[in-house]
């Protein structure tokens, strides 16, 4: 008796486990487009150069060379979708305080980097790229405001081009799949527990705990981690798998066996 109401349990929590994990299992839009194709991460860029990441030259330098590009989206003080990867302007810009602390007069006042290249809009991004090449929009959500997600569809849902998105919060995804179902969704994930992030949230999201509220189309996780099982259980059951951020040749060819998309940058594939 004890044997049954052991087995009954642990079945019970499987099956919890396969509905919360589960990716988008019906009514998934076409993929096609997105797949045969490498993305440059914040375009194909050199900040030594003059095409510092994120930069209108770096773009245009990943279309030129028929790379698609994976890029980020955060807003400015007056709410315009910029194209910026960190929260603070220290790094790129030296300049002290966040991105959302400045307009975007003021943010295209900055210089990126060693270069002459300003912080562009999604709307410039979209205007380089022209629908040449597939796109891999991430959308950052420091101050957790799906305001980011409304506004940057609003310029995306008119462009022509091909273009997915996806997100380290799970809140950003799930935006899209309630407003926007007709759009490729990805969850952003790693093994937090190898970073300063720790909680019960950081843990939910490495074990893709959340994706019931997401059903994602793909997870792009730090080919790092390849082995967490969660996420191999969300291929076997249809869902791409993108592997952030491949540095070299080497890390190249580990990946290949366990992902179908990869992110690279320092190096040309």
């Amino acid at each position: 008796m004890f044997m049954l109401a052991l087995i009954i349990v642990l079945a019970v929590l499987a099956v919890i486990y396969l509905l919360l994990v589960a990716p988008r299992m019906f009514g998934k839009p076409d993929r096609s487009a997105l797949m045969g194709v490498h993305y440059a991460h914040r375009g194909l860029f050199d900040n030594d150069s003059d095409a510092p990441e994120n930069s209108l030259k770096a773009i245009q330098k990943a279309v030129e060379a028929g790379y698609g590009i994976e890029f980020d989206i955060q807003l400015s003080k007056d709410d315009v979708p910029v194209i910026f990867h960190d929260a603070s302007l220290k790094r790129m810009c030296g300049v002290d305080g966040k991105i959302w602390d400045y307009t975007l007069e003021e943010l295209q006042k900055m210089k990126l980097a060693n270069s002459n290249e300003t912080i562009p809009t999604l709307e410039q991004v979209l205007g380089v790229v022209d629908g040449k090449v597939p796109l891999i929009v991430e959308y950052k959500m420091d101050r957790v405001d799906t305001k980011v997600c409304e506004l940057g569809n609003a310029i995306l849902e008119k462009y022509n081009g091909v273009y997915c998105i996806e997100s380290f919060h799970p809140f950003a995804v799930k935006w899209y799949r309630e407003h926007r179902p007709d759009v490729i969704r990805g969850q952003l994930s790693q093994d937090f527990s190898k970073t300063d992030y720790k909680g019960i949230q950081y843990w939910a999201v490495t074990h893709l705990l959340l994706n019931f509220l997401t059903r994602p189309d793909f997870i792009a996780y730090n080919h790092k981690d390849a082995d967490i099982f969660s996420r191999r259980l969300c291929t076997q059951l249809g869902a791409l798998s993108v592997a952030w951020t491949i540095k070299n040749r080497k890390q190249y060819e580990e990946a290949k066996p366990y992902f179908d998309l990869v992110i690279f940058d320092s190096f040309i594939l």
